[in-house]
């Protein structure tokens, strides 16, 4: 094995694989009316700035809880 190749887990560990959200649907929602809004209305452009706004601060918050929740991984060759 090369320096390049990628460090695969040990057999039987367990990936973590994070569950289905609406998040990024509603981001991209958030967007696209604002964006719409720009050549239409202003109350569009600040209910899809709302929305893409509040959904992208959601999405940090729930990632940094899930980071949280995940076991510390201990290795015994590093530090």
């Amino acid at each position: 094995m090369s320096g390049l190749d990628p460090e695969l887990p040990p057999v039987g560990e367990e990936i973590h694989l994070p569950g289905g959200s609406l998040q990024p649907l509603l981001l991209t929602v958030g967007i696209t009316i604002a964006l719409i809004g720009v050549t239409t209305s202003l109350i569009l452009v600040i209910a899809g700035g709302v929305l893409a706004l509040w959904t992208l601060i959601r999405w940090i918050v729930d990632a940094r809880h899930e980071m949280a929740e995940l076991p510390v991984h201990h290795d015994g060759d590093r530090h």
